[in-house]
């Protein structure tokens, strides 16, 4: 394996032969490079999707009404429904042993301001498992909890970027704010994956909400967090229960999709988890037929060449050359060419993954392609297996001529 007169004559091989040696490697090169790209790409398109839930629990549920477009039980068109309280502790009854976390929503428009400085921003009255559900990722202080809830506390908790535009580089944490007209303490402060949008929000507790902003027990959205420990099926399959016991609490409609919805991410998962499981194995067949044709183009070249060298051959088993020198050598040769041109076909199929990585996100939502560590291993030892194998064959059939018989070849 490490004979240097044996790699010295390959290179000379090689060097003799440039233009049979180029081919041999651009269909492996090709091939890869190929492959790279495939992969790559469906591997941007998964990440466009984790992306997309990135600030939301992966078990979460999202319950909405509006108006009812059906009339149901002598009810007109056009009533609006409205969650309450005991709307909320309903589905905490019921569904006890099912449910992780629970959170109401309030939607509020407000004004901060510290001092001299004011600004408008959304606010969203929530229970303290919120936390949980969005992903809030506390940086000081603390989020809401029950004692806040059982007070009614005049207490906030606001995003990363309230805190640049109000306060600056200045310590926000503990003071005093003023949100439109009511004196709030700082209680903590959070950044979120989301974006700049989600940290721009803040937060208070809904009882206090409920407790200033109209004096009743109104709410308008309800988050449950389903137990991780439910299969995707089971999940899905809670989600609709809940919404058909709501739509029969409230006096919707069964086919009434306007006056309440569920948001179930474990809907949204298996259908992405089946989407790309699809996708995944077209590109594997794809890419599989690419690097079998590869494997073909250099298995044919290879005896092209070992056809070409039959005399060759022949002179070294007449000068008392084993078999398996003459099969190791071409082995090596082929498996030199495969490995050089698989690698090119790699790096060249990464390189061009970075270089328009920019514009298939900005174009097409493809965000950040690139292929794992894995795919690059794995198709590096396809390559050297197919390189060996596609040596090993006819050199195996043309040691095995005897020196006369290659020596009369053409």
């Amino acid at each position: 394996m490490f004979d240097l007169d044996r790699w010295r004559e390959i290179f000379q091989s090689i060097s003799k032969n440039k233009l049979r040696s180029v081919m041999s490697g651009f269909t492996v090169a090709f091939a890869i490079l190929l492959f790279t790209l495939l992969f790559g790409i469906v591997s941007g398109l998964s990440n466009t999707f984790k992306g997309v839930f990135v600030d939301d629990a992966m078990n979460s549920m999202r319950i909405r009404v509006w108006k009812t477009t059906k009339p149901y039980k002598g009810l007109q068109t056009g009533r609006r429904i409205q969650l309450k309280n005991k709307d909320i502790d309903f589905v905490e009854e019921k569904y006890e042993d099912k449910i992780q976390y629970l959170t109401a929503r309030i939607y509020k428009n407000v004004n901060i301001s510290y001092k001299n400085k004011q600004d408008n921003y959304n606010l969203r009255a929530v229970h303290p498992d919120h936390q949980f559900l969005e992903k809030t990722i506390i940086d000081e202080g603390r989020f809401i909890n029950e004692l806040d809830l059982k007070s009614k506390a005049k207490v906030i908790v606001i995003g990363r970027l309230i805190k640049e535009d109000i306060f600056g580089n200045k310590p926000a944490l503990g003071k005093q704010v003023n949100v439109s007209g009511i004196s709030y303490k700082i209680i903590g402060i959070f950044s979120d994956d989301g974006g700049d949008n989600e940290e721009r929000l803040a937060y208070m507790p809904v009882t206090t909400a409920q407790m200033i902003y109209g004096n009743n027990d109104y709410i308008s959205q309800i988050l449950v967090g389903y137990n991780p420990n439910l299969s995707l099926d089971a999940a899905i399959a809670f989600g609709h229960k809940m919404e058909r016991d709501l739509r029969k609490k409230l006096d919707i409609h069964p086919d009434d999709r306007s006056a309440l919805s569920v948001r179930n991410m474990a809907e949204a998962n298996k259908g992405i988890g089946t989407f790309m499981f699809a996708l995944y194995f077209i590109v594997i067949f794809v890419g599989s037929g690419t690097l079998i044709a590869g494997i073909i183009g250099i298995s044919n070249i290879m005896i092209f060449v070992i056809k070409e060298r039959t005399k060759e051959f022949g002179i070294r088993k007449a000068l008392g050359a084993q078999p398996s020198s003459i099969v190791g050598m071409v082995v090596q040769e082929s498996v030199l060419i495969t490995t050089i041109a698989g690698y090119l076909g790699l790096s060249l199929g990464t390189y061009l993954l970075s270089l328009i990585g920019d514009s298939l996100e900005e174009n097409y939502f493809i965000k950040d392609p690139s292929v794992s560590p894995g795919i690059v291993i794995g198709a590096t030892i396809v390559l050297i297996l197919s390189g060996l194998i596609a040596g090993y064959i006819p050199a195996k059939k043309a040691a095995k001529i005897k020196p006369i018989v290659a020596l009369r070849a053409d």
